[in-house]
């Protein structure tokens, strides 16, 4: 069946009924202005509720408003978004937020072909804005929208398609209740994420829609929604060091496109090297190494790709005199000031501890 052979209708009055009496306290519900949303919705693009809650909460207090972020310096940007990944987000946050400084004076525009037009808004982000900050009659249609309509009216298209996600869009925007947009699409975004959740778990008893819906009736809930498999991802080998010159650190930073752009990281290689050839690595940097530490093997999956990597320790004894383009980091200072991508968490938190052992010691 598809989604225009449904009563959609029907799903209305029931799914905001549970919604009033359902929906989690969030901070950006509290004050749901329309920069908090879109800051909100960007973060939440691929991260868990509850990872994003302390993040935002520090991001909106150091960057209250458009103009803070049209101002805030590359690297203070990054820090702020460190963990969350996609670092392309906030970039294009900020652009946006140049955008509104120059174009509408600082003001976010409520229009949602004014929205479309801004730098990393897509059609989601812009529904989501202009109905839950402006009242805007318009569909906001993510993943947990597109999951709960398509069980309900047991559409089995391919969700990944952007003509099936562009007609459930066309459809939603008949129905939309009027002065309840912005509730109407945190509903269906609320019950496919606490109630019809993916991966055949579904939530049925707490359901609203339990006895309108029409996967549950025919046994489809595990088999909705269709959705065709992402491209595999490419596995790299990398090889990690932790140069340490007592107490300090090298980083360095990655370049201004493509993976990671702009972030610092501990120096890596592609492939995993031999002892001899990580001393003849560090050599290379005008670097004295006096001892080499196996340290844990870590993994990070992105988007398209997924490191698999290999850390060593590199004790290097004090050089005479430090090339301006190696960056020798204190430990603790690196974590305050240094945007690192989350990749490294395993030897960012080897560092930690090592530090805390080395200090303790001296206290003896």
């Amino acid at each position: 069946m598809r989604i225009e052979e449904y009563d959609l209708e029907a799903l209305i009055e029931p799914l905001l009924d549970w919604f009033s009496e359902h929906a989690r306290v969030l901070p950006w519900r509290e004050d749901a202005t329309p920069y908090r949303v879109w800051v909100s919705e960007i973060m939440l693009q691929q991260t868990r509720v509850e990872a994003v809650k302390p993040y935002f909460e520090r991001f909106v207090e150091i960057l209250p408003d458009i103009q803070a972020l049209a101002e805030c310096g590359e690297e203070q940007l990054l820090k702020l978004w460190e963990g969350l990944g996609y670092y392309n987000r906030v970039r294009n946050m900020q652009v946006a937020a140049r955008q509104i400084m120059e174009e509408y004076g600082g003001t976010m525009p409520s229009s949602y072909d004014a929205l479309l037009k801004l730098k990393g808004i897509g059609h989601y982000t812009a529904g989501a804005v202009a109905s839950i900050a402006y009242g805007k009659a318009v569909p906001a249609v993510d993943g947990n929208v597109l999951r709960v309509i398509s069980r309900a009216a047991a559409d089995e298209r391919d969700i990944m398609k952007q003509s099936v996600r562009t007609n459930m869009e066309e459809q939603l925007q008949k129905i939309i209740p009027d002065g309840r947009a912005g509730a109407f699409n945190q509903a269906l975004m609320e019950l496919g994420a606490t109630v019809c959740v993916p991966n055949g778990e579904a939530k049925c008893s707490e359901c609203p829609w339990e006895q309108l819906c029409l996967a549950k009736r025919e046994g489809k809930i595990t088999e909705l929604p269709k959705k065709s498999k992402a491209a595999k991802r490419r596995i790299e080998e990398r090889t990690v060091f932790l140069i340490r010159d007592g107490e300090k650190v090298l980083l360095r930073k990655r370049g201004s496109k493509g993976l990671l752009a702009g972030m610092y990281e501990f120096p890596n290689e592609l492939g995993y090297l031999t002892e001899k050839e990580i001393i003849s690595y560090v050599k290379k940097m005008d670097l004295t190494p006096l001892r080499v530490e196996k340290l844990t093997e870590a993994k990070h999956i992105f988007s398209h790709v997924e490191w698999r990597m290999k850390g060593y320790l590199v004790r290097i004894e004090e050089p005479a005199e430090k090339k301006e383009e190696l960056i020798f980091a204190e430990t603790e200072d690196f974590k305050e000031n240094y945007p690192m991508p989350s990749a490294f968490a395993a030897y960012t938190e080897y560092l930690n501890i090592q530090l805390l052992k080395e200090r303790l010691k001296k206290m003896e």
